[in-house]
């Protein structure tokens, strides 16, 4: 009897809900932990690199999404152009990723709800969410999606609005004052600073690639897909601005560094702390962090299910649910293991970094190498598959997947200096990852793009 096959379903709105969704809470915090090292200033800096890398990455990786619409993503690309290993590496750093931004994102969760109720601690708020948002997700990927869709334009509505609420206590001046030398900055100086906030500018995109793990799902994938990640870019962009630039010229900008919750705090020092408008902003904007959050596992789980489809994790972590089908096993897999992050806070929390932080770095680790194995597999299929039907070509090839893929390792190689042990954490695991790898032996064979 052959297994259920994923819902094909999603239409181009429902991807672009899912691709601006999966990246929106970037938008509500962990940003502003740029600014601890590198200052308003410094930090803008990193973010237009950051900006200008992943609008070349979405052009060049869009190539592939619709090449080969494969659940399993950068995994199917990186095993399709450079074999098993290329695959495991790809599908590991996507794990990585996905599974820890999660935790980032419910522990930020908590701190909203704390503002609001200030008994209620955020670990235990992370947990309410993920009981909430696995259900949501084995119940089926329409549902699913369609909540997406509705939270993330409340998300976006909320965003325009806390932009026109602090706008007018904008000043230039209060986001220029400083804005070469964030807290840390005598550690670092102003260009390390620069550098050392790479990871926290990356998490204003991060996770926009995942709409490649909903491919099998899609109506028409070749046709939706490269709509909703170049409109998923393009919204990000400004939105990040936006925030970025209204939120350090509200105030005291120092103030909303290191925290999980700036853009509440920085309009609280607008309308006090009794506005209706504050209020407004912390329930809304919960909208923003739910969207990332729910869609973010949508990306974990299809990850988890395409390397179990293979035979790079356990069989079981492939099935598919025979009534709602999604893959249950896998959703509940990635959510145990953002669970053991969210209490983790003694392996988790070290370099003088919050456990946020070192959260959101581990999951940019994940991010970059998959990038890098992404472009990297780009352009090795252009040579080895030049006949491979591509309904989206990678405008300026190979200028546009030359400067992501370059910028990725400059990213890859200041992360690494700047975060050692987290570094090595994620070597560790992925090695770890690899001998289990070794030992299962000979793999399944390659599955077609469009397998169900």
């Amino acid at each position: 009897m052959s297994q259920p096959a994923l819902n094909k379903s999603l239409s181009t709105w429902q991807l672009w809900g899912i691709a601006v969704g999966l990246v929106i809470s970037g938008e509500y915090f962990g940003w502003s932990y740029g600014w601890a090292g590198a200052g308003t200033l410094g930090f803008l800096i990193t973010a237009v690199f950051i900006a200008l890398m992943y609008t070349c990455f979405i052009f060049s990786f869009t190539e592939l999404t619709t090449s080969i619409p494969h659940a399993g993503g950068p995994f199917e690309y990186g095993r399709r152009a450079f074999g098993p290993t290329g695959g495991y590496l790809a599908g590991y750093a996507t794990l990585i990723e996905f599974v820890f931004a999660p935790p980032a994102i419910a522990l930020a969760i908590g701190s909203y709800l704390a503002v609001q109720f200030p008994g209620l601690d955020p670990k235990i708020a992370a947990v309410g969410a993920y009981a909430i948002f696995t259900v949501l997700n084995i119940l089926g990927v329409q549902i699913a999606a369609t909540f997406e869709l509705v939270v993330t334009v409340v998300a976006i509505f909320e965003l325009l609005v806390f932009m026109g609420v602090v706008s007018p206590g904008f000043s230039v001046a209060n986001f220029v004052k400083g804005g070469w030398a964030g807290s840390d900055n005598f550690q670092l100086g102003a260009v390390g600073g620069i550098f050392a906030a790479i990871p926290f500018a990356i998490w204003f995109f991060l996770a926009i690639e995942g709409v490649a793990m909903a491919a099998e799902e899609a109506k028409d994938p070749q046709r939706s897909i490269p709509r909703a990640y170049i409109g998923g870019i393009l919204t990000l962009l400004v939105l990040a601005v936006g925030v970025m630039v209204f939120a350090g010229g509200a105030g005291d900008w120092t103030k909303l560094s290191n925290i999980n919750d700036p853009l509440p705090q920085a309009m609280k020092g607008i309308v006090g702390d009794s506005s209706g408008w504050l209020h407004m902003l912390v329930w809304l904007g919960l909208f923003g962090l739910v969207a990332s959050f729910h869609g973010i596992m949508i990306g974990y789980s299809r990850q988890i299910f395409a390397l179990a489809r293979a035979g790079f994790l356990p069989a079981a972590l492939g099935r598919v649910h025979p009534r709602f089908r999604t893959p249950h096993l896998a959703v509940v897999a990635g959510s145990v293991i953002g669970l053991l992050a969210i209490f983790s806070d003694e392996w988790l929390q070290f370099g003088g970094q919050t456990l946020t932080a070192n959260i959101v770095t581990m999951s940019v680790f994940g991010a970059i190498v998959m990038y890098i194995v992404s472009m990297a597999s780009l352009f090795k299929l252009r040579r080895s598959e030049p006949e491979m039907a591509r309904p989206f070509r990678a405008p300026l090839y190979p200028w546009l997947p030359g400067f992501a893929l370059a910028a990725a390792l400059v990213c890859l190689a200041t992360m690494t200096w700047f975060n050692p042990l987290i570094a090595a954490l994620f070597i560790g695991l992925g090695a770890a990852g690899y001998f289990w790898f070794l030992l299962r032996g000979k793999l399944r064979p390659a599955l077609p793009a469009t397998a169900a």
